[in-house]
């Protein structure tokens, strides 16, 4: 007596165990896979209840799985492989089941016990590694978000070109002058003549800020910043976010 699987139709099979034995999620993604290879890995067992029934004697959760992947695509889900208990080899195959069914109850048993005192062990502990965990998590949180507070305080204040001659005092002028491509001598000599001249009034716009502003060379006194270079200083303000 060769052993080798039938297809039996999924239509034409029952089952004595409920199918809210399993999980709704596991028989869809078992049901998937069975489409997806076009067929079942494990053929079920099962025994001929008349001409055109059969019921699972092993392999309950596949059978459920072929059901569900029947409902997901009628055409493919159509058919299972069995193997199908007959007079010719009923006593051969019942003792084959029996054998692997109590295997896997013994297994089962064994991973839940295993399972069990795992989960004694974690319980009993003062804190679990999960708890461990996200306290570290938060710590290093509150560190990061310190940091950047500490990052923010130490980046120059965002203020628009005209508030920035306002407002800035002079090492901040002189900084910012000189991260615009001027000379150390140049930034120095317009912010010391900016903070001479809102002294006596603030800037009203930046055109009035070139008119006023005015730096020593030679004898004469003559414009600090033309209006193209003014530009020039925006420019590279706004390019280092600084405004």
């Amino acid at each position: 007596m060769k052993l080798s699987p039938s297809l039996v139709a999924v239509k034409k099979i029952t089952s004595k165990v409920p199918r809210s034995n399993f999980l709704d999620s596991e028989l869809e993604l078992a049901a998937n896979l069975i489409l997806e290879a076009e067929g079942i890995i494990n053929p079920i067992v099962v025994c001929r209840k008349s001409m055109n029934s059969y019921e699972v004697i092993a392999g309950d959760f596949e059978y459920y799985a072929a059901a569900k992947a029947r409902e997901i695509n009628p055409r493919k889900g159509e058919m299972i492989g069995a193997f199908i208990i007959g007079n010719e080899n009923e006593k051969v195959l019942k003792e084959q089941v029996e054998l692997l069914r109590k295997s896997r109850e013994f297994v089962a048993s064994t991973t839940s016990s295993a399972s069990q005192k795992d989960e004694t062990i974690v319980k009993n502990k003062p804190e679990s590694h999960l708890t461990n965990t996200k306290s570290w998590l938060e710590k290093r949180l509150i560190k990061l978000e310190d940091e950047l507070k500490e990052i923010k305080n130490h980046l120059p204040q965002q203020l628009e070109p005209l508030d920035a001659f306002n407002c800035l005092n002079m090492a901040e002028l002189i900084f910012r002058l000189k991260s615009a491509g001027l000379t150390d001598k140049a930034a120095t000599q317009i912010a010391k003549s900016v903070v001479r001249e809102r002294n006596n009034k603030k800037f009203e716009s930046l055109s009035d800020l070139v008119e006023r502003i005015k730096i020593t060379s030679g004898k004469r006194q003559i414009k600090a910043i033309s209006a193209e270079k003014m530009l020039t200083i925006i420019d590279s303000w706004s390019k280092l976010w600084f405004l």
